[in-house]
């Protein structure tokens, strides 16, 4: 398959060096998975889309230190290039900015959150098993980073994944599009090098909490063999 990446930020140039690129590690967490799978990248912020639906099999949404709500173009755009993905029926991975930029494009909501910063392994509940979701497990565990969290879904959406913290933190609406607020594609230590340069944005206490979480298992790989699953229409046509 074609994916094409619509990337939304880039790593901090410190860490670029050791951690490479957002599209280097997407196209290493799926090529875990399908090692044959190609890739474009598009970066939107630089106005850089895709010159019709079709110019990939399907698209991947990265995330963003941006929010969905800030006053920029290129995020205007790429609401508008949604709806098109939408239309036309393509399937697309939101994460985490992706996530929350899908569900506005499509009539959700997305605010800053009062319940704050959440950064560490998230902990959520499986709360709807589809076929694609294989091997099935009843918890999903990801690494996080967000303050933004989607509080309204926009119709046909289904709720996957939930914890108290993010209820909605997992979802598929139709059968096209499926977004996730966490970030499969980051590993333990480039999060750890992340919150380390942005540790003045957290609290001591929040920060420690983040970095003890780690110690808790990902199921990245687990994430991306669903991704394939799902794009690659594998299992379809059972719920």
């Amino acid at each position: 398959m074609n994916i094409g990446i619509l990337q939304c930020d880039q790593v901090d140039p410190d860490l670029l060096a050791v951690h490479g690129t957002y599209p280097d590690m997407y196209k290493k967490l799926l090529h875990q998975v399908a090692p044959d799978w190609h890739f474009a990248v598009y970066d939107v912020r630089n106005n850089e889309f895709p010159k019709s639906v079709d110019a990939a099999d399907a698209y991947l949404i990265t995330g963003s230190r941006h929010g969905v709500n800030d006053d920029f173009p290129w995020i205007y755009s790429l609401e508008e290039l949604t709806r098109s993905l939408h239309a036309a029926r393509k399937k697309v991975i939101g994460i985490c900015f992706g996530h929350q930029l899908i569900v506005k494009a499509l009539g959700g909501k997305v605010i800053k959150s009062p319940r704050g910063w959440g950064i560490g392994m998230s902990v959520n509940q499986i709360i709807q098993h589809k076929s694609w979701m294989l091997p099935t497990q009843e918890r999903l565990n990801l690494i996080m980073s967000h303050q933004d969290q989607v509080v309204a879904i926009p119709s046909e959406t289904e709720v996957l994944a939930s914890s108290d913290f993010c209820p909605f933190y997992m979802l598929q609406i139709n059968d096209n599009f499926v977004t996730v607020q966490g970030h499969p594609e980051f590993s333990k230590n480039y999060f750890q090098s992340l919150i380390e340069l942005r540790k003045q944005k957290f609290d001591k206490k929040l920060y420690e909490q983040g970095v003890k979480s780690l110690q808790l298992k990902c199921d990245d790989r687990v994430f991306a063999g669903w991704i394939v699953n799902f794009l690659s229409g594998a299992h379809e046509g059972a719920s």
